[in-house]
């Protein structure tokens, strides 16, 4: 079975290279613009009225998969769908986002943890009722969670 996704837009950041970039959404305060591409841009609507969203995209600067990972906030290897690594078998990447405003076919978004140009497969709204789990175990990232981590060079 093939399966293949044609980007529906792509989102413009400050980061030009990997390292650097905040490694996940919570730890940036950088802001960015999502540019759907206009046959897609009347999907967006009554997207304005949530204040996050989700996207889904390509980390399209993915060389290759490792299913063992040194992921940023461990120095011990862990299986790579045990983490959030950007080197996956099929290089899907989930960031939720601050949605600032929604201007025609543009979004302004603030938390952004993506390289510049990054292709955006899809957008969902963040919904607090469906999306958060106030018992949700975190498995081996438990008390390593602090804030302010930046992407180094170990994803190539």
């Amino acid at each position: 079975m093939k399966i293949s996704f044609n980007p529906i837009g792509v989102i413009h950041t400050q980061f030009k290279e990997k390292t650097g970039v905040p490694i996940q959404p919570r730890f940036s305060s950088s802001g960015g613009t999502v540019e759907i591409a206009p046959e897609y841009a009347e999907g967006l609507r009554d997207l304005e009225d949530f204040s996050y969203i989700i996207l889904i995209f390509c980390f399209h600067e993915s060389k290759g998969y490792s299913l063992t990972v040194k992921p940023f906030l461990d120095e011990k290897e862990r299986g790579v769908f045990a983490t959030r690594a950007p080197n996956r078998p099929n290089m899907i990447g989930v960031s939720v986002v601050k949605l600032e405003k929604v201007e025609k076919n543009i979004l302004h978004v603030s938390g952004v943890d993506m390289l510049d140009n990054t292709p955006i497969l899809d957008i969902k709204p963040y919904v607090r009722d469906f999306d958060s789990f106030g018992d949700a175990k975190q498995g081996w990232l438990e008390g390593r969670i602090r804030g302010g981590h930046k992407s180094d060079n170990r994803f190539g």
